[in-house]
């Protein structure tokens, strides 16, 4: 019976070293460009089976990040692994990854099944068994039927999905997605949005997805990377990001935030969590209040932002849900003494940029 115990103990351990071992993981990274520093140290764990979304403006590091995992590009320094095994050195084609690219990259003259299958047939698979796993991809991506069309004859989102089953179809252990919803409409890009994530938790593959746009990454991520000038800012799940920033860049870039300096620390606070109230309204008790005047107005249909100047420095911005107001009542307020509230918890001390800190 000991015996039994000590490798039930032994198995239990291997378990869960396995389940702690990061799917991806890069050590110390770094990579320049001449005297352009993509990446300055670059430290990051991507657990299995999540969607991990790296977020940042143009030129932040997040795309060179994905192209050393897809191994199209090989670090300065550091290290890349996947699954424990270090494969900095290794090309493309020896690691178990797929990219999604914004472009598609779908060959024009081939069908859709052709493109699908394309990766198949290169790796010497038979005819029969191609078309079989072919036709599961198309139907995992809710296109069944299309094989002998040409991208030509689909539209945008019809060839994203084509994209999507062609990395899917090989199975990958780790998809690479680079902007894929980038040339999409507002409205077809928000159904991709669903789709992908439907598709990533029915699978349970894990997927690293690029975006510049903070709703998209809000809205379909398990944890996100936020980064700035080629630094990791903060990682985090959407709403430990969202409420509370590390540095005052994540706090100015995840959505819309305030930033307030007061006593020698720099504080933000959402919009959404500020009350406006008329000067003389009670505030609730506990709360942090600022006296200020309402300097600019804006209606934007389901809400109104309020600009106010501070009466000791500063201005806030406070948006306000139209329930039971009209742009009337809203533009009334102009050049009007307020006071802003808001519950402490609601505001969190940041860190300054890192670039700050370096010019400092």
């Amino acid at each position: 019976m000991l015996g039994s115990g000590v490798a039930t103990a032994e198995t239990a351990s291997r378990v869960g070293d396995r389940m702690a071992t990061p799917a991806v993981r890069l050590i110390g990274v770094r990579k320049t460009y001449g005297d352009v520093v993509a990446l300055q140290h670059l430290d990051l764990d991507v657990r299995e089976g999540e969607f991990f979304t790296l977020l940042g403006p143009s030129g932040s590091g997040k795309t060179t990040t994905l192209r050393l995992i897809a191994g199209f590009e090989r670090p300065d320094t550091g290290a890349v692994e996947l699954e424990g095994a270090d494969v900095t050195g290794a090309p493309p084609y020896e690691r178990s990854v797929n990219t999604v690219f914004q472009d598609y990259a779908l060959f024009p003259h081939m069908s859709v099944g052709e493109n699908v299958g394309y990766g198949l047939r290169v790796a010497g698979l038979p005819r029969a068994e191609r078309a079989r796993r072919v036709a599961e991809a198309l139907a995992m991506v809710r296109l069944p039927g299309i094989g002998d069309r040409r991208p030509v004859q689909l539209s945008g989102g019809q060839r994203q999905r084509v994209a999507l089953a062609r990395a899917l179809v090989n199975r990958p252990r780790v998809l690479l997605l680079d902007e894929p919803l980038g040339a999409l409409d507002l409205k077809l890009r928000q159904e991709m949005q669903l789709e992908l994530k439907r598709l990533q938790s029915e699978l349970g593959i894990t997927f690293i997805y690029v975006t510049h746009d903070q709703d998209e990454a809000l809205g379909m991520s398990d944890r996100i990377g936020v980064f700035s000038e080629g630094r990791l800012e903060q990682v985090g799940a959407p709403g430990d990001v969202y409420e509370r920033p590390a540095t005052a860049f994540v706090a100015g870039f995840v959505g819309t935030s305030n930033l307030l300096q007061r006593d020698g620390a720099t504080i933000t606070v959402r919009p959404e969590k500020i009350r406006l109230l008329d000067d003389g309204e009670p505030v609730p008790a506990g709360w942090t209040e600022e006296p200020g005047s309402v300097r600019e107005v804006v209606y934007l249909g389901s809400v109104t932002r309020f600009i106010v100047d501070l009466r000791d420095g500063g201005a806030l911005t406070v948006v306000r849900q139209n329930l039971e107001t009209s742009e009337r009542d809203g533009a009334e307020r102009r050049g009007r003494p307020v006071r802003l509230a808001w519950r402490p918890e609601s505001a969190a001390a940041v860190e300054p940029d890192a670039s700050e800190e370096d010019h400092q």
